[in-house]
């Protein structure tokens, strides 16, 4: 497998993380997903080939044990929107200190920059700010709105794997991590080109 011994740690979330971190243990990587405590049972279809933790984040000991998990990982998928991570002092800076070979994957409806940063959305939102929703359906008629394989999968957890895999083969050369941005809107409009 492509991907064996790369060690990987996801924070649960909605379809984008987990389908990239999926993507990921798929071709061979061991990831970690990271669940908030008390966990409930959990049903996610995206779940294939993790191992999950459940952790009190909003405490001190939480907070230790993900920055224990994240020394030894090889890539850390976030999928909260701008400052969140920041706020649990497990922002890139701060988990990044103590391994700076870690790829630090942030995958968010609009990005970590801009004027929707602090938004939330839906794949319909992304696509429709991207312009890809423009081009579906037929001609001179309303567009048809897709279940959210554009946004959701294509746009953000498939452009966020590919950004994962172009980062960890740029690391074998600088020995160097990196924080990728990754965001819905322009993931959407890469695939719409």
């Amino acid at each position: 497998m492509a991907l064996k011994g790369i060690r990987v740690v996801e924070f649960a979330g909605l379809a984008p993380a987990p389908y990239c971190g999926m993507i990921l243990s798929d071709f061979g990587a061991n990831v970690i997903r990271v669940d908030k405590a008390p966990s409930q049972v959990n049903l996610d279809r995206l779940a294939r080939g993790k191992k999950s933790i459940a952790v009190n984040m909003k405490n001190s000991e939480g907070v230790n044990i993900v920055k224990n998990l994240c020394r030894n990982a090889d890539v850390l998928i976030e999928p909260f929107r701008k400052g969140v991570m920041e706020k649990l002092n497990l922002g890139p800076t701060e988990v990044m200190k103590d391994n700076p070979g870690l790829i630090y994957a942030r995958l968010t409806g609009y990005g970590q920059t801009g004027p929707y940063s602090d938004r939330a959305g839906h794949d319909i939102n992304y696509i429709a700010t991207s312009g890809v929703l423009s081009m579906l359906g037929r001609k001179h008629e309303k567009p048809y709105a897709p279940i959210n394989l554009l946004a959701d999968f294509g746009g953000g957890g498939l452009v966020c794997a590919l950004g994962i895999l172009m980062a960890l083969y740029e690391r074998t050369m600088s020995k160097q991590g990196q924080v990728i941005d990754a965001n819905m809107v322009e993931g959407s409009a890469y695939l719409g080109k």
